[in-house]
């Protein structure tokens, strides 16, 4: 078993940042990383560009130089990446974590690999891994996903876009600029108004004209290989279909806390028990990170907003470890 001070588990931007603050702490570090190197933004589209400005996409204090007003994915990667590299971070990437257990001395971190023994666990784990099931018959066809990644696949295709938010918008816009016949099903009466400024206009326009069909306060209700079947307002509406992007949104895993101890809000929001001061939960010792804070809650933090809770957490360990007389 491999001894630390400090297990970050989850290693997307907030994960970084509680390293690069761990480091200057000079504290005994390791990230654990069920994917690959800040895993959801690499799963988000290809030509995805993000809401916020490059500086406040920073950690560390390394800056962000993007070529445009507001960064892309490909830069996003480009640059933490490069945080990583360039500090030497210790992640270790592809090891899922199974289990955080409490001990005498602090937790027992079981993942994938390997065991470890370690004094603190900050769970930075994000909210794109498990998406919302639309639970109707066909979702387990291989022509449904619940990820969009690059527009080209579905050219001169039969495309079912399902959702009002932002992904769901880029993907109905992207998909129809490559030759796809797009028809969108929305649960809502209208395009999220949560979607990015300069888009939103983009799809209203593309719908009232025609161009990407639309079926609002609608669902699906059936899925085939070649139809799905819609529950509109007027009664169930069949059309012909290549393929449906479930784009209706994630949850984080707040099961994975609940195993680990940390107490969830009984109502629908399940927002996870923290002291917003520290980021320290109800079990001493193990802290949260990043939009996980939030429960099912997700679109209230970000990158820009979470970070500062890299510093509150290890300020608080340090103090910990002060009170314990081991200064660093």
């Amino acid at each position: 078993m491999t001894s630390y001070d400090l297990v970050i588990i989850g290693g997307g931007p907030i994960g970084l940042a509680c390293a690069l603050e761990a480091r200057k702490a000079k504290l005994n570090y390791v990230i654990l990383e069920k994917g690959c190197l800040v895993n959801s933004l690499y799963h988000y589209p290809a030509n995805m560009t993000f809401f916020s400005t490059s500086e406040r996409l920073e950690i560390g204090n390394v800056p962000f130089v993007s070529n445009n007003n507001k960064p892309t994915r490909a830069e996003s990667l480009e640059y933490y990446r490069r945080v990583a590299q360039s500090h030497t971070l210790n992640i270790r990437l592809f090891e899922e974590v199974l289990s955080v257990k409490k001990s005498k001395k602090g937790f027992t971190v079981t993942s994938s690999k390997e065991r470890y023994s370690t004094s603190y666990v900050i769970i930075a784990t994000g909210f794109y891994d498990i998406p919302y099931q639309l639970n109707v018959p066909g979702e387990e066809l291989p022509k449904v996903t619940h990820y969009y990644k690059d527009p080209h696949f579905y050219a001169f295709q039969k495309v079912a876009v399902i959702g009002a938010q932002n992904s769901a918008v880029d993907a109905a816009l992207e998909t129809w600029r490559k030759g796809a016949d797009v028809t969108m099903i929305i649960r809502q009466s209208e395009i999220g108004q949560r979607v990015k400024y300069w888009v939103r206009p983009d799809i209203i326009n593309r719908i009232e004209e025609g161009s990407i069909k639309v079926y609002f306060n609608s669902q699906v209700s059936a899925i085939r290989e070649r139809e799905i079947d819609i529950q509109t307002p007027d009664g169930k509406v069949t059309i012909a279909n290549d393929w449906v992007l479930a784009l209706t949104g994630y949850e984080p895993n707040l099961e994975f806390l609940k195993v680990c101890g940390i107490r969830l809000s009984k109502d629908e929001v399940r927002q996870p028990e923290y002291d917003p001061k520290t980021q320290e939960t109800n079990v001493p010792g193990l802290y949260l990170a990043g939009v996980i804070c939030g429960g099912m809650n997700t679109h209230k933090l970000f990158i820009e907003n979470s970070r500062i809770h890299a510093e509150h957490i290890i300020k608080d360990i340090r103090r910990k470890d002060r009170v314990a007389g081991s200064i660093r």
